[in-house]
Order: structure tokens, then sequence, then C-alpha cells
């Protein structure tokens, strides 16, 4: 009786049951990867006939994990530092209304990451990522488009107040509405560029939120 001494068997030696298993298990891995590259590519590809019929399908599918940009190579990479703040209004103990400073949240996880080795994904990007998808789920009026927008709202709510809403509540109170913005900077050209640019900042305020019970964190309480 042949042996094998690598605890390997060829397909051939296989029973019939255990052939048909491995058939369709590499079939179905077949169809899964097809299916991926297909999505992938008609997410990166110009506009056509099938991107268009099937687009809220394929933005489904390829959002938030696996979303393709090229800013980082062309034709345009990013020239800019973007950086996320917040502030909320308070209802204090005493039945006043209070509005608190702005808070700069993007700020305090680069000090969180700058001489860190291994920096956590969630200090990395979500926060980026959150802006990310307000900012392409909001029109000009910063006003939500579809489901999708609202979703993006309640995310960023979510994590502003999982990072904000002790510090807040700190003193008692609750936080009844919070609001967010961006700061744009333009990176500074190297020395030896004769480039010129403005080191103006630029903002983008979006409206005051409600915040509900649902966008605290589990087991948090807004008093």
């Amino acid at each position: 009786m042949e042996s094998y001494g690598d605890g390997t068997r060829p397909l051939a030696a296989l029973s019939l049951p255990s052939r048909i298993v491995i058939g369709v298990a590499a079939c179905a891995v077949a169809v899964v990867a097809a299916i991926h590259l297909a999505m992938m590519f008609l997410h990166v590809a110009p506009s056509n006939t099938l991107s268009k019929q099937q687009g809220a399908l394929i933005s489904d599918y390829v959002y938030p994990e696996y979303e393709q940009n090229w800013k980082l190579f062309a034709p345009n990479p990013l020239q800019q530092n973007i950086a996320v703040q917040v502030r909320a209004q308070l209802r204090t103990a005493d039945g006043a209304t209070r509005t608190t400073g702005w808070t700069d949240l993007t700020a305090l996880d680069g000090r969180a990451i700058r001489h860190n080795p291994l920096p956590s994904h969630t200090q990395q990007n979500q926060l980026r990522r959150g802006w990310e998808l307000v900012r392409n789920s909001h029109d000009a009026q910063n006003r939500p488009i579809g489901t999708r927008g609202e979703l993006s709202e309640r995310y960023l709510r979510r994590i502003v107040m999982l990072r904000m809403g002790a510090e807040w509540t700190r003193g008692g109170g609750r936080v009844e509405r919070i609001q967010a913005r961006s700061q744009t900077t333009a990176v500074s050209p190297p020395s030896w560029s004769s480039e010129k640019i403005s080191d103006k900042p630029g903002y983008r305020v979006l409206p005051w939120w409600q915040v509900t019970a649902a966008d605290l964190p589990e087991g948090a309480k807004n008093q």
C-alpha cells in the first residue's frame, strides 16, 4: 500500500465525497473572488452603463471597507491638512445653557499616534474616515444625501460622544447638541520650490446636531 510520508495525498487518491467537497469549495471561492474583483473594477472604472444602473449595489458593497482612491499618486496628490474639530451645547445642572469651545479631535489623535510604533487602526483612521464619509455624502449646503448621508451623521455623532461625552459632562448636566467643522490648511511647499501658497485656514462648518440616546456609548448616560 502506497504511503505519503509528508502527509499529503493526490486529489485522485481522495474519496469521491471528498473530491466533491473540495470542488464545491474551490468553485465557491472562485465565485466570491470574481464578484469582489468585478465590484472593485466597476467602482474604480470610468462611469459606464452597468455602474450607473447598479450604482447603489456597488456602493453598498464597497463602502466603507473596500473604498479605493488614487489621491496619493495622480494627477494631484493631497496637499492639505484637514483637522476635525467639535464643540457642544450643554444643559448644565442648574438649567442654564452653555456652549463649549472647539476641541481639535485630529490633534488629539496625532498626539496619541506620535512616538507610538504600533498605533491602532482606530487612532489612525476612525475619525478621518468618518469625516470623509460625511463630506462625501452631503451637498454644498451640508444637507445629507439619502440614507448614506443620515448614517454618516449618526456615525460621526457617536465618534464625538465616545471621545468627548465624559469630558463635557464631567461637571454635571448633559450634552444637548454638537457641532463639527473641518479646518483645512495647505501643506507648505518645499524650501526649493518657488510656489506660493496661502497659509490661511479654510473651514467647513456643519449645522448643529441634536444628541439622542442612540448617540451615546454603550452604558453611558447623558444626564
